[in-house]
């Protein structure tokens, strides 16, 4: 364990990481996420893609999933950063041990091989990689570490810039930028404008000293109630948390910079086209992993049924 007297991390054995000497920091201009505007009392999220709440979203007529030319993460990593001291001893639903929980287990799943049809490196436009380009990596370990960052307060209700500029103070403290993913949790009653309303996470990236870092903003899930999950197809009460972090997680790992990765016809990524299914193919449901059982959604498959594509919870 990682420690020292104003934070504690946790960085897990089997972690590849990289050192990287000096602070990073976040280049202002350059930034996916650096033009906050509120208009209406709402953000305007920039360079965002956006898990829109329950009722809002439909499964769009975009056609199967197109590779950009970008990057995909080939052996994603996960660190799960608790900013502010709004953490301490407040944690009504117990989102930090659940998220976790399913973190530990999900890499290596069925359910998230999924993503492994979709690679890097092929044509632009393609949609089945086969033996071309190198495909997004499923394997176990995924959650490399986790970090409370609660030397003080977070923002009360923190722009997009202010939660990328955290993912970015996570990146140099955890000294690793490549094919990782930081999720930024906030505590509760203590989320960005628009969570429950508009949305309910959303993944982006931001420019930094060394390049490209990717985020998650994961707010206090239970907060949004049934606009985020709760009790979603009779999962209880707790199963946003993961069907929204499930969401998010696929999503960055098959298009980490938006949306230069894997997208449809219409702009959507491979958690979007499956969002809030409450029946028949792809409905979300619960799924057993080494740590647990867990509800998460399904996600997209251009290979499903004959390659017309479909939402699936397990792959092949």
């Amino acid at each position: 364990m990682a420690k020292d007297r104003r934070s504690r991390a946790v960085i897990f054995a089997g972690a590849a990481l990289t050192v990287i000497g000096g602070m990073l920091v976040a280049t202002p201009g350059n930034s996916k996420a650096d033009s906050d505007v509120a208009e209406r009392g709402m953000e305007v999220l920039h360079g965002a893609h956006v898990m829109h709440v329950h009722g809002s979203h439909h499964q769009g007529g975009g056609g199967l999933l197109t590779y950009g030319g970008g990057q995909i993460q080939t052996a994603a990593m996960v660190y799960l950063v608790y900013w502010g001291s709004q953490w301490t001893n407040n944690d009504p639903s117990g989102q930090a041990a659940r998220q976790q929980s399913f973190f530990h287990g999900v890499g290596g799943s069925s359910w998230n091989n999924s993503v492994t049809q979709y690679c890097e490196g092929a044509s632009v436009g393609t949609t089945r990689c086969g033996s071309s380009g190198t495909p997004v990596g499923n394997h176990a370990g995924a959650l490399a570490g986790y970090w409370f960052d609660n030397a003080g307060a977070a923002p009360s209700r923190p722009t997009q810039a202010q939660i990328a500029a955290e993912a970015v103070r996570a990146a140099a403290h955890f000294g690793v930028t490549s094919n990782v993913q930081f999720v930024v949790n906030t505590a509760t009653g203590n989320n960005s404008r628009g969570f429950g309303t508009q949305y309910c996470a959303y993944h982006s990236s931001t420019s930094s000293t060394i390049g490209e870092v990717a985020y998650t903003y994961m707010p206090y899930i239970t907060d949004a109630g049934a606009s985020c999950g709760a009790n979603f197809n009779s999962l209880g009460a707790d199963a946003g948390i993961t069907i929204v972090a499930a969401h998010e997680f696929a999503e960055t790992e098959t298009d980490p910079f938006p949306n230069t990765g894997w997208v449809d016809g219409s702009g959507a990524e491979i958690g979007d086209k499956c969002a809030w299914i409450s029946s028949g193919q792809g409905a979300s449901a619960d799924i057993k992993l080494s740590t647990g059982t867990f509800p998460v959604q399904s996600l997209w498959s251009n290979a499903f049924n004959n390659d017309a594509g479909g939402c699936v919870l397990s792959y092949p």
